[in-house]
């Protein structure tokens, strides 16, 4: 079995947010999907592991933020590769508390949707909740980040608990010794450290290379250290 097929069923990208008390959460999430129109029903798929996963079956309620092609690679790392156990991830990011009394995002937001849950299905790693939408607005009038789009233009990775995560398997040709600096990858999320860019955002000039970059840098898409990253 080829499981690339898979990769060829559209997929979008999305902040799905919770609550648990007083205490809020919200992850990346590329499995949402529109189930009836009358009424309306959406499902999102959620790997037990993860925090949210935990305050939508104590909450039963769930909003979802959709994504534009803007949206930087660092948000999503935010919520894609931090766990809400060890930091806010809604800090510095502008939100809005919807009916349910969850964090809805709005940077970089094109509409959002609340749900509360009538059903939910367990498929092993993950749970599909259902629910019944209570309240949907449109903010901007764009196209949206497709899941394709993340991985191709954007060069993102899959967390390991992402539903359409695969394993990679590294069958390319080892890169030449050459002139060029050195790229590094980051074990954890798959961010790519290219030298002639550098990090500007976090201070890196471009042209430095990845052995003259302070040590107490971190991958500016999942905060891991210098350690964890290795030569392309």
């Amino acid at each position: 079995m080829n499981p690339k097929a898979l990769h060829k069923i559209g997929y979008g990208m999305y902040i799905v947010s919770s609550r648990k008390g007083d205490s809020f959460n919200g992850q990346i999430a590329n499995t949402v999907f529109q189930i009836t129109s009358e009424p309306p029903t959406i499902a999102v798929s959620i790997h037990k592991k993860n925090l949210t996963h935990e305050y939508i079956s104590e909450s039963n309620v769930f909003t979802v933020s959709v994504l534009n092609k803007d949206t930087p690679i660092k948000l999503i790392g935010t919520f894609g590769f931090k766990s809400g156990r060890d930091l806010d991830k809604f800090e510095g990011v502008k939100t809005k508390t919807g009916v349910t009394g969850v964090p809805i995002v709005l940077d970089n937001t094109l509409a959002y949707l609340e749900a509360e849950v009538i059903k939910s299905v367990d498929v092993v790693t993950h749970t599909v909740f259902i629910g019944k939408v209570v309240n949907a607005e449109v903010i901007q009038d764009e196209e949206g980040m497709t899941y394709c789009y993340y991985h191709e233009v954007k060069k993102g990775k899959a967390p390991s608990t992402a539903p359409t995560y695969v394993a990679a398997v590294d069958n390319a040709p080892k890169q030449k010794e050459g002139t060029k600096m050195d790229k590094y990858v980051c074990k954890v999320c798959g961010y790519i450290y290219d030298p002639e860019k550098g990090d500007p955002d976090s201070g890196i000039k471009p042209g430095t290379a990845f052995q003259n970059i302070p040590d107490d840098w971190v991958c500016p898409v999942c905060g891991v250290g210098k350690s964890e990253f290795e030569k392309v």
